[in-house]
């Protein structure tokens, strides 16, 4: 199993405003925090979603070539892609987080 650190972002600044407009009791931004703290540690911790299961939206939106789940509490889902800084340091970027609904709407389930 392949264990690489990663710098974490949000991939808009809007992104990371709604996040940290989340109370700090909120269960899902403690897991968020959580979830945070794993991907620093191991980019890979999550599971990744097949190519041809990625929302087009997001490859046209961000054009990113992998899709990465990682489920939090209460079936919310917080997905994010792994690239790279010339090369040299992973990033794991965080796109979207959603309750399990949506999630299933997105991915069309």
């Amino acid at each position: 199993m392949m264990i690489k650190a990663s710098k974490v972002v949000f991939i808009s600044e809007e992104l990371e405003k709604d996040f940290h407009m989340l109370k700090e009791d909120d269960p899902i931004k403690k897991a968020m925090k959580r979830a945070i703290n794993d991907l620093r540690e191991n980019a890979f911790t999550g599971i990744q979603i097949p190519k041809r299961l990625m929302p087009k939206e997001y490859v046209q939106k961000y054009g990113i070539n992998n899709l990465w789940k990682y489920d939090l509490p209460r079936g919310w889902r917080l997905l994010y892609t792994v690239t790279t800084d010339n090369e040299v340091e992973l990033i794991s970027a965080i796109l979207e987080w959603f309750d399990h609904k949506n999630y299933e709407r997105k991915f069309g389930y």
